[in-house]
């Protein structure tokens, strides 16, 4: 018996949540920022539980958002398409042109962090334990992003639960942004 579309889950979300007056505002981009600011509330709780001084908090947070976009823009480019990024490296800033490694991203929050360590006196370790919760809740939100542009889906599959991502193709696969995101959680 061949399976037919109606029996897994048909995905053709529009990506861009708001358009008015030629701005457009992407899902993307409004679960990124909404990471970032449940982020920031989620820190700014942990420093006031652990009796620390939260003042620098707001420096440190533009800092976060900063290295984040800065290392997944760099991430992207030196480990998906060096050699083009190489010929026409005025494109490397272009991030609003789509184009962000979450794993360049990890290493521009790490390396923020480290920075911040050196002016703080906080040790590296208390740091990076800290940070773990609001971290692993951006990786989530941005995940969720993923979802909506159809975008770092799995392989094929005729589970149940299958996504037909219909701006991709007609093939069911796995949801891997979900179960991403889900690990995260």
């Amino acid at each position: 018996m061949e399976q037919q579309a109606l029996d897994f889950i048909v995905w053709n979300v529009d990506p861009t949540l708001i358009a008015f007056a030629g701005l457009e505002i992407r899902w993307y981009g409004a679960l990124f920022a909404l990471a970032y600011l449940l982020g920031y509330q989620t820190i700014y709780w942990i420093y006031q539980n652990d009796g620390r001084d939260a003042a620098h908090l707001e420096r440190l947070s533009i800092y976060l958002v900063i290295a984040t976009i800065a290392g997944a823009r760099l991430g992207h480019c030196l480990f998906y398409d060096p050699a083009y990024f190489l010929a026409n490296p005025w494109k490397i800033p272009a991030f609003w042109e789509g184009g962000l490694a979450s794993h360049g991203g990890g290493l521009g929050v790490i390396l923020a962090l480290y920075i911040h360590k050196r002016q703080s006196g906080e040790t590296f370790l208390w740091l990076l334990d800290r940070f773990a919760i609001p971290t692993a809740l951006v990786g989530m939100l941005i995940r969720l992003g993923n979802l909506f542009n159809s975008e770092i889906y799995g392989n094929p599959t005729n589970l149940p639960w299958a996504f037909i991502f219909e701006r991709i193709d007609q093939i069911p696969r796995h949801p891997a942004q979900l179960y991403e995101a889900i690990g995260y959680g």
